[in-house]
């Protein structure tokens, strides 16, 4: 389940809540443009004992887009074998995607800040969603949410 809308302080977000578990999601906020060739955002987890955080995950307009990702995985509803991935440049943001009988896409959402510094840390959480509308949905949000300007 995902949904576009508005946090508190008026700037635009996506949340992708686990259909097998709400109390597990994955929110994009906090999105910025400093310069006509990236796109900064937060990508928050949480999870029962879990709340995790990477402040500047950014979005380069030459590199693979996870929107582009995510319609992919939508555009295959009717399932695929093995894993796919998607990583940012920096490799803060994977997502690795499975499919389940079922109809099912699991989605996992690992950050990693400074993945080449030491003492660095990572975090991860699975998303459930629906193979069909509900990986449309997200797309869709996530497309909207990396285009649109706020200022």
């Amino acid at each position: 389940m995902t949904s576009l809308g508005a946090d508190p302080n008026d700037k635009a977000s996506v949340t992708i809540r686990c259909q097998d578990n709400t109390f597990v999601g994955v929110t994009f906020c906090d999105r910025f443009s400093s310069d006509a060739d990236s796109v900064h955002y937060a990508v928050e987890l949480r999870a029962p004992g879990l709340t995790a955080r990477v402040n500047e995950v950014v979005a380069w307009i030459w590199d693979s887009d996870l929107a582009a990702f995510l319609e992919e995985l939508a555009a295959d509803y009717r399932g695929w074998d093995g894993e796919r991935s998607w990583q940012t440049n920096d490799r803060d943001l994977t997502v690795s995607a499975v499919f389940r009988s079922g109809g099912h896409v699991g989605l996992t959402w690992t950050l990693r800040p400074w993945p080449r510094a030491a003492g660095g840390w990572s975090a991860s959480a699975t998303t459930w969603l629906e193979a069909g509308e509900q990986m449309t949905a997200l797309a869709a949000d996530v497309r909207c949410f990396l285009a649109e300007e706020h200022q």
